[in-house]
């Protein structure tokens, strides 16, 4: 089974990748994002407890988050794989997400992580910002307080992944098709037997 986390920061064409990625290997996109939406939308269990951290103003531990995931990857038990999408954020996600995986049978494939530079990223989300209307992206300063904040956050992460060899650096420069041949190169280069 093919399991990738896709990181990159705000403006590095992750969602475009991940969409072209989907259809190339036939995963499926796990979102945080989505799955809490739904949950909460569905009232489940777990939506009904993620709500009330949420309403409180708080952030939802990671074992309720895990308990989502897990829930909807085993909704799809022929799937070939997966993209985590937003998860992990951190190096305890990370583990949990890796134990989780593990009792599953499975593991982590690759972290691909799209390197963009700092100018580059501002000018892509003030573009966005101009086309899409989003207000978060209309705001320079707004824009270098999102990177930084992905810096600080994900940095452990692809560390984690790094020691277990892992972690893969993608020039997020250039063309959607350049960029989607040097993701598919490394991809391959993973499912490739040692």
């Amino acid at each position: 089974m093919l399991n990738i986390i896709l990181f990159g920061p705000p403006g590095a064409g992750k969602g475009t990748q991940a969409s072209l990625l989907i259809t190339k290997y036939n995963l499926v996109h796990i979102s945080t994002g989505d799955i809490f939406r739904a949950n909460i939308k569905g009232a489940t269990e777990l939506g009904t407890l993620a709500k009330s951290f949420i309403d409180a103003g708080q952030l939802v531990p990671d074992e309720v988050t895990i308990k989502m995931l897990e829930s909807e990857v085993k909704k799809n038990p022929n799937a070939e794989g997966f993209i985590f999408d937003g998860f992990p954020r951190t190096v305890a996600q990370s583990e949990a997400l890796d134990a989780m995986l593990t009792k599953m049978g499975e593991s982590i494939t690759v972290l691909l992580s799209l390197n963009v530079d700092r100018d580059e990223l501002i000018k892509r989300l003030l573009g966005r910002g101009e086309s899409s209307g989003r207000s978060d992206d209309k705001d320079e300063n707004i824009i270098k307080k999102r990177i930084d904040v992905y810096t600080n956050e994900t940095t452990p992460v692809m560390n984690y992944y790094s020691k277990q060899n892992k972690h893969v650096a993608i020039n997020g420069i250039g063309e959607v098709e350049e960029i989607t041949s040097r993701l598919s190169n490394a991809i391959d280069n993973c499912k490739t037997p040692l």
